[in-house]
């Protein structure tokens, strides 16, 4: 199997698990080349899930920072009997956006309350912009589990265990967020 690639479980192989492990016990030792390491291994997962989780490129490296950040001041807040560090940081990532969300909803201006219609010429381009901002429009309980099974592929099981929730409760989600994207989608024509 090749470095860094994911058994066919689905879960990390052991090597990363144990230099997880190893780069967060040097961490809290104050080596700040293991937080780097951590943050290079880390980095474009976080940013990912927050760029779909926003569909806001700034928003995504703000709370991507934020993580970080948050991981600085909170090392020993990991525990890696309860899972895999990248997966925890994802978790993070949706804790942190999902504070932000809170407080934005107290300020939504009108352009954003106004129905959305491309001026693209590309048919294709448009339908994506129109689902990416569909799903930065769920809630935050859809939205995450739309992010993590659907665009980054996770299972089931780990998307449960990012949002910290069960199973059959992601399963209901999923199912409920297919169905919420597709009434925002359907019939949603530009004003003449």
């Amino acid at each position: 199997m090749a470095a860094g690639a994911i058994e066919p479980t689905g879960r990390m192989p052991e090597f990363e698990r144990v230099r997880d492990r190893n780069l967060l016990r040097r961490f809290h030792a104050g080596d700040r080349d293991a937080f780097t390491e951590i943050y290079r291994a880390n980095q474009r997962a976080v940013f990912r899930f927050a760029l779909l989780m926003t569909a806001d490129e700034s928003k995504a490296a703000e709370v991507t920072q934020d993580v970080f950040v948050w991981l600085i001041r909170n090392p020993a807040s990991f525990d890696p009997s309860r899972g895999e560090l990248g997966a925890f940081l994802v978790g993070v990532a949706r804790k942190l956006l999902k504070k932000r969300f809170s407080e934005e909803q107290r300020w939504v201006s009108l352009d954003e309350s106004a129905p959305y219609c491309s001026l693209s010429a590309d048919p294709g381009v448009e339908d994506l912009v129109r689902l990416r901002r569909a799903i930065a429009a769920l809630p935050e309980r859809y939205r995450a589990v739309v992010v993590l099974c659907d665009l980054e592929g996770k299972t089931y099981e780990e998307a449960a265990a990012t949002v910290e929730c069960r199973i059959g409760t992601v399963r209901s989600r999923l199912h409920r967020a297919r169905a919420l994207l597709a009434r925002k989608l359907v019939g949603r024509e530009c004003p003449a």
